[in-house]
């Protein structure tokens, strides 16, 4: 577990594909981590994007797509694994949900593995959904 001094939160705030490969490394989520092209385009087509950062270093990142009107798909929730448990995730939810406004419904599609983490930070769990999964 990582020493933790003053997080700070960021909206916005451009970053590059080799550090969203490495958040997602570090943090367990499955992405296709080696295809930095792939991740340049994830974070150009992104908005909003909240990051943490501590002393410089990304360690979590929320990237979202919305129309800032009905609707905003939260595509990936990530926190390096040495930062986890210290309300980093929390934290970038509720300031999505505030940069985002009372208007929009926040969705997301969880691993397995979080199942048990959403619910405890504000997320209800549904059953009325469906995909088409991407192929690559």
């Amino acid at each position: 577990m990582e020493t933790i001094t003053q997080i700070s939160y960021k909206v916005n705030e451009p970053i590059k594909a080799e550090e969203l490969s490495n958040i997602f490394k570090t943090s367990g989520i499955k992405r296709p981590t080696d295809d930095l092209k792939r991740l340049q385009r994830m974070i150009e087509n992104s908005n909003p994007l909240i990051t943490a950062w501590d002393n410089g270093q990304l360690i979590g990142v929320a990237r979202a797509i919305t129309d800032y009107s009905y609707c905003c798909y939260l595509s990936d929730l990530a926190v390096n694994k040495n930062y986890q448990n210290n309300g980093i995730g929390k934290e970038m939810v509720r300031l999505l949900q505030e940069h985002i406004g009372e208007e929009v419904a926040l969705l997301l599609l969880s691993s397995p593995i979080a199942m048990e983490y959403y619910p405890k930070i504000g997320f209800e769990k549904i059953e009325n959904g469906f995909k088409i999964p991407r192929k690559n």
